[in-house]
């Protein structure tokens, strides 16, 4: 069962993956095309993420693993066969040989090996093409994988997002990230967990215009923030604002957010996140006053749409129905602690419980100030798992919370 009606309801399960290989694959010359800046090292990165999911399940958290869920949702050798089938053909493996030969090398491992192995991606040493079919086969390529890695999987939010009572199966941006929403499909199309119950897709993962879950917020039962970023499309907005008004009937307004298209602020999460009843805590550079555009639910499945420019502070009361608001600023609003904390994802905090929040250890000065404002912080070590330019909120993807 699906329920997320709000950022801060009692959290009580969350889908996360544990970092594997995929990272050990990353090397300089490829950073950027995976979109990573640095190198976590493994190790210390697992340590890391353990003693995340050891907080969750220390309060009350049943965690879920990506690669469990996987490999009990592929119980069937046809299943797996089409599986791997369109995973390759999505890699851009165009050579009949090459697939035959990717194929027989994934399918002679047991299903957990196979996971991990499309995980870390397949090197170019790790396999022989028999008998080559195209130029493609014989040309001196210097690219080392066959299949590129996967090091961003352990940011489970963006591949898919629940909403209510359904989810988003996401179209991603960047190339290095599409493969990972046809893991979160194979879940939902053969896992009890999903197939058990009717569980509506607000948004598929094959409409071309991009969507990803860090853009989007679930701020009551009755409004979502969304933000218009270099990764989320506005005409994906549109497309899953039309299913969610016409599928669920208690959701009636989008509030749809502008933010700049740089690595710092790559998503809305990025920039603020809920983290009480009336408390947000922000990159100070987004204050305002901006321009936010309105979705509402119009008669006969009628979209409306307004736009009108305030600041952060009244779009947030407005939008919850409140008196006032308390922005908690980055850094407490320092130009340079904010710029070195939001970073490090300084705003993007996992709320799971009203007025309690996991965040990096390393944001110090930004946790103090939560501290100050009433926040409870349960602060994780930070140093490997924060070079993947990702916070708590990005790490997780809550399935379950109780309604506030």
């Amino acid at each position: 069962m699906i329920n997320i009606t709000s950022e801060i309801g009692v959290l009580k399960k969350v889908l996360l993956h544990r970092p594997g290989k995929e990272i050990e694959n990353l090397i300089p010359e490829y950073l950027g095309r995976l979109l990573f800046d640095d190198i976590p090292y493994l190790e210390a990165a697992r340590i890391e993420h353990d003693g995340f999911a050891n907080i969750l399940k220390e309060n009350g958290v049943e965690v879920l693993y990506l690669q469990d869920l996987l490999v009990q949702s592929l119980s069937h050798k046809n299943i797996t066969e089409g599986f791997l089938e369109k995973f390759i053909r999505e890699s851009h493996i165009t050579s009949k040989s090459l697939t035959y030969s990717l194929m027989d090398y994934l399918l002679s491992m047991d299903v957990q090996a196979m996971i991990e192995q499309l995980m870390a991606g397949v090197r170019r040493d790790e396999i022989h093409v028999k008998e080559p079919s195209s130029l493609i086969d014989i040309l001196d390529n210097k690219y080392p994988f066959y299949l590129d890695p996967m090091p961003n999987l352990y940011f489970t939010r963006d591949p898919a997002a629940a909403i209510g009572n359904g989810l988003s199966i996401n179209s991603m941006h960047r190339t290095a990230r599409k493969r990972e929403t046809l893991f979160i499909e194979c879940i939902y199309n053969n896992h009890d967990l999903f197939s058990s119950e009717e569980i509506p897709l607000w948004y598929r993962r094959d409409i071309p215009y991009s969507v990803e879950g860090g853009d989007q917020l679930v701020l009551s039962n009755d409004v979502v923030a969304i933000g218009c970023s270099e990764r989320t499309s506005a005409e994906a907005i549109e497309i899953m604002t039309q299913k969610l008004f016409k599928y669920n009937e208690n959701f009636n307004r989008v509030l749809v957010f502008a933010i700049p298209s740089c690595r710092a602020f790559m998503h809305l999460d990025t920039v603020f996140t809920m983290v009480d009843y009336d408390k947000f805590t922000i990159h100070p550079g987004i204050e305002g006053p901006l321009n936010v555009y309105e979705i509402a639910r119009g008669a006969r499945e009628k979209l409306i749409f307004k736009s009108h420019t305030e600041t952060l502070h009244n779009i947030l009361k407005n939008a919850l129905n409140l008196d006032y608001v308390e922005l908690i600023r980055c850094g407490g609003g320092d130009a340079i602690t904010a710029g070195r904390e939001q970073w490090n994802d300084g705003s993007n905090t996992l709320a799971i419980a009203p007025g309690v929040v996991v965040t990096y250890n390393r944001n110090y000065v930004t946790n103090e100030i939560l501290s100050k404002h009433g926040i409870k912080v349960l602060a994780i070590p930070s140093s490997e798992l924060s070079r993947g330019r990702g916070g708590p909120r990005c790490m997780s993807m809550p399935l379950y919370r109780k309604d506030i």
